[in-house]
């Protein structure tokens, strides 16, 4: 387990925590690795101050940083409700000069024994390049979708009480409190999401010029009822004239709402904004209300992509701390090379109101990678389907559907989802 301060890679970089009259150095080498694209004074404060020094490793040679790692410190929503604790794996980059020397793998060996040292039993990420991170073990755990809404042909449909919602506008900045506490109270409702520490509601509000693709500086309308906040909306407009009119596109930012009528009072806001034909959504998630709503999907084109991936850093911990839908009483054979204190047969027992999850020497009834566990770890992607996969193997008849069942998944857009409630949900990257 490496807790020192300092610790060799295979390439003869040193690898050692941040230091913070190193960050600038360190940060520059993150951005070179994402195209050298300068950011703005704002979103470089920001980030720096978010940057958790003493859970952030730098690969160095000399005085020049060759590779980056971070990880907040998060808390993860899982099924059942609990707040678990979760390494945000994030900044990650090595130097295109330094590749191929074993210097992500040795970032990945130290952070995952820092993580375990820390007491977290997950790590999170949300991957630049998919291929990279199923083998240290992270599996894609939720989608997101995507959407854009041709809103002169599609019509929504709206719920009774949508009429007693007032909207008003407002500056971001102004009413940052309010939604911050409307998505606060919606974090222990679904699966995924991130329950925010201080600073990080910064990141909805930030507005570089240079993020904005021509569109507009970002706006935002608060829903309100009875003189309380009950949802809010951020968004930009990007003006388009043609010969014929008129036809700019609405792009939402993020939006979220406390209940039925709430979000459908903003997304019919969005669809009737003057000289505009498009809504524009993105990362949205995979059940969201409004494809219930709408005249014609097909005209929506909603789009599944990638999110967020986990990875069971301890498995009896992780698998204890989420309840199952269904019960489960089923052992694990566990494949996990990278993190061989996982590796091995677990039985997990458990319901809708709790879970235990034991070593065991008794016959395996599934066996499957750490990565399969951590991809259906949310219930967002089917134990069953892995298994149809091939990804997932039974040996024991019916504990694959047993277990599946337990987890949920199988509903939502596309056969992903969170089972018998919400499909999980990552609401912002990191």
């Amino acid at each position: 387990m490496a807790t020192d301060a300092t610790a060799a890679t295979g390439s003869s970089a040193e690898l050692r925590v941040l230091r913070q009259d190193e960050w600038d150095k360190w940060y520059d080498t993150l951005l070179r690795g994402f195209g050298g694209v300068p950011e703005s004074a704002e979103e470089r404060e920001l980030w720096n101050a978010l940057t958790e020094y003493d859970r952030s490793l730098g690969a160095w040679v000399g005085d020049e940083c060759v590779g980056t790692a971070g990880a907040f410190s998060f808390r993860l929503t899982v099924p059942g409700g609990a707040s678990v604790p979760a390494a945000g794996v994030t900044m990650v980059s090595v130097a295109a000069t330094h590749r191929r020397r074993g210097v992500l793998t040795s970032m990945m060996r130290r952070q995952l024994d820092d993580v375990r040292a820390w007491g977290e039993p997950l790590a999170v990420l949300t991957a630049s390049e998919p291929a990279i991170y199923g083998r240290f073990g992270y599996g894609n755990a939720t989608f997101h979708l995507n959407t854009e809404i041709d809103t002169s042909r599609v019509r929504l449909s709206v719920p009774p009480g949508t009429d007693d919602v007032r909207l008003r506008y407002a500056a971001p900045a102004d009413v940052l409190d309010a939604c911050e506490a409307v998505y606060a109270r919606l974090v222990p409702t679904r699966p995924g999401m991130l329950a925010r520490r201080p600073g990080w509601e910064r990141l909805g509000v930030l507005d570089p010029e240079s993020e904005r693709g021509g569109a507009s500086p970002l706006l935002c309308v608060v829903a309100e009822r009875d003189g309380e906040t009950v949802g809010y909306a951020r968004y930009r407009i990007k003006p388009e004239w043609e010969t014929a009119g008129p036809n700019g596109t609405v792009i939402v930012e993020s939006l979220a709402a406390l209940d039925p009528a709430a979000d459908a009072a903003l997304w019919r806001f969005l669809f009737d904004v003057d000289l505009t034909s498009k809504v524009v959504a993105r990362g949205r998630p995979v059940d969201d209300a409004w494809q219930y709503l709408v005249s014609d999907i097909r005209r929506c084109l909603p789009r599944l992509r990638d999110s967020l991936y986990v990875r069971p850093v301890e498995v009896g911990a992780a698998l204890e701390a989420r309840t199952y839908q269904t019960p489960v009483d089923v052992v694990f054979e566990v494949e996990d090379a990278f993190c061989p204190w996982n590796a091995g047969r677990w039985r997990l027992s458990g319901d809708q109101k709790g879970a235990s999850c034991e070593r065991t020497a008794d016959a395996a009834d599934v066996v499957l990678s750490v990565r399969e566990l951590g991809a259906a770890y949310l219930g967002g992607v089917s134990l069953a389907s892995l298994g149809a996969a091939g990804r997932v193997r039974e040996v024991r008849r019916g504990a694959l559907a047993e277990a599946s069942l337990g987890f949920g998944g199988g509903g939502g857009v596309g056969g992903v989802g969170g089972g018998a409630g919400l499909a999980p949900w990552l609401p912002h990257g990191f």
